[in-house]
């Protein structure tokens, strides 16, 4: 297992103080980080304690110490999955190649593109939810929001050592502009679409976490197959720390349903005004942030027909997530059938294999999504209820690809615009229905023996503590 220095000014297994120029360079953008984070970062929570893991080492056990930290003072860092020994590229033209410890200049900017946009994603998110402290059903739920946060923190981290590790000038540009964005400003927006999304609920939060996160996790396992051998090593230890932010979407929408479904049994009641009216959070409406939420979610896979996946398949830059399970690394002859509009109506055609990589990541998504669903649903079935939530189809309310700008029902099927403008109340979240949920939340739970009335409570608390153990000791208290 390699070494994580920790006595450093910025924790590290990949030996910064050998490299001096790049620890000056690291080290100089660190404040400029902190500022960001003091600004952007969660909103009044600064000086709290708070009970955070943080990363101590690369192996699958005991990699993570558990203690208080005020969260500007996280040991942030820079850590590795371990290399594996004469690893070869495992997909694309150069199959058994051996991978890249340097970019090759030919593939330099498409390197430093998917990097930034990795980067760019995680930053945003923390900007997204940083108002979210002030509505936090409990301290245990406020913990995991700011677990959730100081990792994403870190996980820019994981990008700006590689943008000022191998891409010199460039990189370090890349690095500052990575702070300088913002979610949702008008003038310097952050680069993909969900993460410009408002985020100010802990509905949201919760289906963010599970279904934006998890585009994270095949995101991050397609970049886990690159050639480029430091990115590879990068995002398989990001990997660990993502699993916490699904578990925490996972779960989070799992208590919101109990809850219902206790609500709605124990009143005998199931219309949604009557729900409403007993302080829970009927199910058609979180139907609504469900469609909404993972359909922001399908975009970040790109479009369904495309060239440059193509391209970063052929090269090596980026593959499919664990392409070991593939029998043919190249996918030189395999086609994919997508359906495309064509004169008003859906056609299906075939297209090559390898342009449709966006597509067949996005398969995998859909279905690891619908395990978490069928749990949900489980849920309510086992209170009697026969309410199933469920997921729109890949079409319905899409930006990117081949369905962008195009009006589908839930069910896929083409409605157009004057359809889909009436209907969009009962399929997307309405301004009523953010009014309400919010409404729920105005008065947030300090008390660590307290729980929203919304949520169930979770089954058991963070790394061997009780459900009611002190998670953040917030000095308002």
């Amino acid at each position: 297992m390699s070494t994580v220095v920790n006595d450093e000014k910025i924790p590290n297994n990949v030996n910064l103080a050998g490299d001096k120029k790049l620890q000056r360079a690291l080290e100089a953008w660190q404040p400029n980080f902190i500022n960001w984070w003091k600004e952007m970062g969660p909103y009044g929570f600064q000086a709290d304690d708070v009970y955070l893991r943080t990363a101590i080492a690369v192996g699958q056990e005991g990699w993570a110490h558990f203690d208080y930290v005020k969260m500007p003072d996280y040991r942030w860092g820079i850590f590795l999955a371990d290399p594996v020994a004469d690893r070869k590229i495992g997909f694309g033209d150069c199959y058994g190649d051996p991978v890249w410890q340097e970019v090759p200049g030919e593939h330099r900017n498409t390197l430093r593109r998917l990097i930034v946009t990795q980067g760019d994603t995680e930053p945003a998110s923390v900007e997204q939810q940083r108002l979210l402290g002030h509505s936090c059903p409990s301290v245990y739920d406020l913990r995991n929001l700011f677990q959730v946060n100081v990792e994403e923190g870190r996980h820019l981290w994981a990008m700006v050592y590689l943008l000022q590790s191998y891409f010199g000038r460039d990189g370090r540009e890349e690095a500052e502009a990575l702070l300088e964005r913002r979610s949702g400003d008008e003038n310097k927006p952050r680069i993909l679409g969900a993460f410009n999304e408002p985020c100010t609920d802990w509905l949201s939060f919760f289906m963010f976490t599970f279904f934006t996160d998890r585009d994270g996790k095949f995101q991050l396992l397609a970049l886990a197959e690159s050639a480029f051998d430091p990115l590879s090593r990068t995002t398989r230890f990001m990997l660990t720390e993502e699993a916490h932010h699904m578990f925490v979407g996972e779960t989070g929408v799992g208590r919101v349903v109990e809850r219902t479904a206790h609500v709605m049994k124990e009143s005998g009641k199931d219309h949604p005004d009557d729900v409403r009216k007993l302080g829970a959070i009927d199910l058609p409406t979180m139907q609504k942030y469900l469609n909404l939420w993972y359909s922001l979610s399908l975009d970040l896979f790109g479009g369904e027909v495309s060239s440059n996946a193509a391209s970063f398949f052929a090269t090596g830059v980026k593959g499919r997530a664990k392409e070991d399970q593939y029998e043919d690394h190249k996918a030189l002859e395999g086609t994919y059938r997508v359906a495309q509009v064509k004169d008003g109506k859906l056609v299906e055609e075939d297209v090559a294999l390898r342009t449709a990589m966006n597509e067949v990541l996005r398969d995998d998504y859909v279905t690891d999504c619908q395990r978490g669903v069928d749990k949900w649903n489980r849920s309510l079935e086992a209170q009697g209820i026969s309410f199933k939530l469920t997921l729109p189809h890949r079409r319905f309310h899409r930006h990117i690809g081949l369905y962008a700008n195009l009006f589908c029902d839930p069910a896929g099927n083409l409605v157009g615009k004057e359809t889909f403008d009436a209907k969009r109340d009962e399929w997307l979240p309405s301004e009523a229905d953010k009014t309400f949920v919010k409404s729920l939340m105005q008065k947030p739970i300090y008390d660590p023996k307290q729980m929203a009335s919304w949520i169930a409570a979770p089954r058991i608390g963070i790394k061997g503590r009780p459900v009611d153990f002190e998670y953040v000791r917030h000095g308002d208290v």
